[in-house]
């Protein structure tokens, strides 16, 4: 909130809170009374706000209620508005034109809409409103979409691309001028990504078609609430802290059921629940904890007690940070329990829609055993049938732990219950810092994008296809985003020449030529351009998508191209919870047969390696710190002991203000581990920064592996280690500079750019039936880099890679920071015999990369057993 505002603090006893006179709020209280649910503090709240005319977020735990909270507010808003109460909800005979649309919800996963639905409707069909609910997604029907092209429901639940798709229409202005209430749910999902910079340039739109409208985000897991709500909501609370007309009050209710904090500030209302529900968690720990782990080896060795777990519950949800993952344990389970066939259920979101609307359906109705699933369930309607979320690794984020813990005991009386299934024994210590965290309150914080002038120049096109349009009306809306607030008239100037013209080295090119300007305002060039750009809007990457479908009989879903383009006819793989066999691969489409055998490649896909937050980074670094001084809280951190007992024995157990180096010298050459435990994406940076520095002071050749933990440096010669610390290694002066001197700066500048060209529409996937393969994506994409790299160098969209490529590629404001912590505290170098238990799991990695499966695996035996005969000898110590 604004520091310049000013405010109180009124408790208020929920039971005497004083309610306004409205039938609307009575008529939903009465409903919720009917269905034997007791309204919380928070949710009445949250009427009242909505009541009022005011915008806001709601900030809740998940399933407590969030969804009903909004959505009975914007009912009883509606029913207060009606001159004639005691007539709309009476049955009437024949047929009754449906109220216009009311409401937009918008969901981050389309497979969410489809929840979103259900849960809507059920209030609407038994209060007798004359309403329609329906989702527009891309799974909807061409002749739904037809539909609702002429007349939209009363509430529409829908994605951010379809949004931006249905703003691309001539006739959806007039249609949205009724709408009341915009809704966007799981807004700490798209908050900090390109679909949250999409989504607040559609509301902006919104906000000018229908001024009058509230709009309201919905949040369970995020730290920056403040923040989160005036991203969703336009332009900074600041801006309104000096109005006139600005109020600023607290309120804070109590009672049995649900607390609630409420703070407004003009017209603008955050309502906390900050009570968490009941949350019970614990570790399946290995009865012989490994001294020398290695990623991912311990999941499927501990089925055992994985099927006990499942055993113990009527229903659960085991979740896999990968699809890779979860299509593995789906096989490993069926294989564990054959009796268990259709009571096993896989979910993710590359299978087919209807087989994901299969399995919620047999999950709500309690016909489940389990569901492996991904982040694909993290969020929607609850399933109240189940008991118990199982955690397959580290959920790498204290508030994914939350939100996937959050998933089970929606029911009266029931509790959150989660068990993790560590993948190697270092992922209890981020457990154990993970629940210390939970203890403190410690979420992480999202932070939102500014500057993606792709995204920009995509929405101008999308606004100029639906209608003519005047430029500095849409400049006055996106100004009102959190995104562009400060976007000035040189880039806006840039963006409107990019659409016309393409810029000045594609000003020849008439494809380019999106949007043409006249007197009146810009409109789409032409009805050709219109549909192309259709086809192209929204802003996730990924590889290209192949359908897999059998030869005779349905689509299974899709696997990204990359995967199938290594298969040869005959090949094996499993997909779906099914071996199939590949019989040709034609026009984007991989036709295949079921297979007999257990052996078969897993696809994998992009986006398997998820990063330590920052938060739970720092919470690891304090659990390491306590084990140095002997403390060991907790069942995870007593189960690691001997591992970190053999890590002092060896070198030492690094404290919260100290980095460890060890340097190790094996028949590969000399290595060198440093310990910041900062995550991959700040190590990678880190890495090659250091290789960099140390280059500088003699001539060295190095290759670098990072994990979650630490950095390797292997080189064939040994590195002047003290030298380079004398000379600055770990400062933080010239960063950016020496980042792009240590790094294929332009490489990864130019893979990058693959993704912003095809955001503003340099690139796209071609008509149907004409689709371009990812290799001619990409040729195309890097011709454009190449272009502007040599003929305009101050092209924005060149610029916009730099600087993607050091926030999230390399997080260099991460990195500067972990550099002023490392310059400040305590270095420790130790000359340990072999590899410790914190720099083995680094060591597997890298080998990952140069050997196969089965190969790796015999090495690792050979490894482990002769650093376990090692550290059975207790005169070893290291050289300190």
């Amino acid at each position: 909130m604004s520091s310049k505002s000013s405010s109180s603090v009124i408790s208020v006893d929920s039971a005497n809170t004083k309610r306004r006179s409205s039938d609307g709020l009575s008529i939903v209280r009465d409903w919720m009374k009917l269905k034997d649910r007791n309204p919380f503090p928070f949710q009445r709240a949250t009427w009242k706000a909505i009541a009022a005319g005011e915008s806001g977020l709601l900030h809740s735990p998940t399933g407590t209620g969030k969804t009903l909270a909004v959505w009975l507010g914007a009912i009883a808003d509606w029913i207060n508005q009606q001159p004639g109460i005691s007539e709309w909800n009476q049955p009437k005979s024949g047929s009754r034109q449906a109220v216009p649309i009311q409401v937009l919800w918008i969901t981050p996963l389309r497979a969410l809409a489809a929840d979103t639905l259900s849960a809507l409707e059920e209030p609407i069909k038994e209060l007798k409103l004359p309403w329609t609910v329906e989702r527009r997604t891309s799974d909807t029907s061409s002749s739904v979409k037809a539909r609702q092209k002429s007349r939209l429901p009363s509430c529409l639940v829908t994605t951010p691309e379809s949004l931006s798709l249905l703003l691309s229409y001539p006739q959806t202005a007039e249609q949205l001028s009724t709408l009341k209430l915009i809704v966007v749910d799981e807004w700490h999902e798209l908050m900090g990504t390109k679909r949250g910079v999409q989504t607040e340039l559609g509301l902006s739109r919104l906000r000018s078609l229908s001024p009058q409208v509230m709009t309201w985000a919905v949040s369970a897991t995020i730290g920056n609430v403040e923040e989160a709500l005036s991203t969703a909501v336009g332009r900074p609370l600041a801006a309104y802290a000096d109005s006139p007309n600005s109020a600023s009050a607290d309120r804070t209710g109590s009672g049995p059921d649900l607390a609630f904090h409420a703070t407004k500030n003009a017209k603008r209302t955050i309502i906390r629940a900050p009570q968490q529900r009941k949350l019970s968690v614990r570790s399946l720990i290995p009865q012989k904890m490994d001294l020398f782990p290695w990623a991912g080896h311990l999941g499927l060795k501990s089925m055992e007690s994985v099927l006990e777990a499942l055993d113990s519950a009527g229903s659960s949800l085991l979740f896999t940070n990968t699809r890779s993952q979860a299509e593995r344990w789906y096989a490993a389970l069926l294989q564990a329990r054959p009796n268990w066939a259709g009571q096993l259920g896989l979910h993710h979101g590359s299978l087919d829609q209807d087989k994901r609307k299969w399995v919620e359906q047999e999950l709500d109705a309690g016909r489940l055993k389990c569901v492996v699933c991904t982040s694909s369930l993290d969020l929607g309607v609850d399933f109240f049938p189940v008991e118990q979320v199982l955690q397959v690794g580290s959920p790498k984020g204290i508030a994914r732990l939350m939100q996937r813990a959050g998933r089970s005991g929606h029911y009266p009386g029931g509790k959150s219950q989660l068990v993790f299934v560590p993948t190697h024994a270092l992922e209890l210590i981020e457990l154990a810092a993970a629940k210390e965290s939970l203890k403190r309150k410690q979420i992480e914080s999202r932070v939102p994008l500014t500057g993606c002038l792709d995204v920009l120049a995509q929405h101008v096109v999308t606004l100029a296809a639906g209608a003519q349009v005047d430029p500095q009306q849409i400049l006055a809306e996106v100004r009102q985003t959190h995104a562009f607030q400060d976007l000035d008239e040189a880039q806006w100037e840039w963006v409107m020449d990019f659409v016309q013209r393409g810029g000045d080295s594609l000003k020849a090119y008439p494809d380019f030529r999106k949007v043409v300007a006249t007197e009146a305002g810009i409109s789409i060039a032409d009805p050709n351009m219109a549909k192309r750009h259709r086809m192209s809007i929204g802003t996730i990457s990924s590889d290209q998508e192949v359908l897999v479908k059998f030869l005779k009989g349905g689509r299974l879903g899709t696997i990204e191209e990359r995967f199938v383009s290594k298969l040869k006819p005959g090949d094996k793989f499993t997909f779906a919870g099914r071996t199939l066999k590949l019989v040709m691969f034609r026009d984007m489409t991989a036709w295949v047969r079921k297979s007999a055998g257990k052996v078969a490649a897993v696809p994998r896909w992009m986006g398997g390696h998820l990063p330590l937050s920052s938060e739970l980074a720092k919470s690891v670094r304090d659990r390491l710190g306590e084990a140095s001084r002997g403390e060991f809280r907790g069942p995870e951190m007593r189960a690691c002991r001997p591992l970190l007992d053999l890590q002092a024995a060896w070198s030492c157990v690094p404290d919260e203000d100290t980095l460890l180096i060890e340097q190790v010298k094996t028949r590969e050459g000399f290595h060198l581990f440093f310990f910041p435990f900062e995550g991959r994406l700040v190590h990678e940076g880190l890495a090659a920064l250091l290789a960099w520095r140390i280059s500088r002071l003699q001539p060295i050749t190095f290759a670098t592996t990072v994990n979650d933990y630490g950095v390797e440096l292997l080189s064939p010669t040994e590195p002047l280690l003290e030298q380079a610390l004398k000379k600055d290694l770990l400062s933080p002066a010239g960063l950016l500079p020496q980042i792009e001197k240590s790094m294929n700066a332009t490489e990864l500048d130019r893979r990058q750019f693959r993704d912003i060209a095809r955001i503003a529409g340099l690139v796209g996937k071609g008509l149907p039936g004409q689709g371009k393969s990812s290799r001619q994506l990409q040729a195309s994409s890097d011709l454009f880099f190449d272009v502007f790299k040599e003929f305009d160098p101050e092209n924005l969209l060149l610029k916009q890679s730099r600087r993607e490529v050091l926030s999230q590629q390399l997080e260099h404001q991460r990195l500067e920071s972990a550099l002023q912590r490392l310059a400040t505290g305590d270095v420790v170098i130790r000359h340990p015999p072999k590899p410790t238990p914190l720099a083995f799991p680094i060591l597997v990695d890298r080998l990952r990369s140069r050997l196969s499966s089965e190969r790796l695996e015999d090495r690792i035996q050979r490894m482990t057993q002769q650093f376990e005969k090692l550290a059975a000898r207790p005169e070893k110590r290291s050289q300190k």
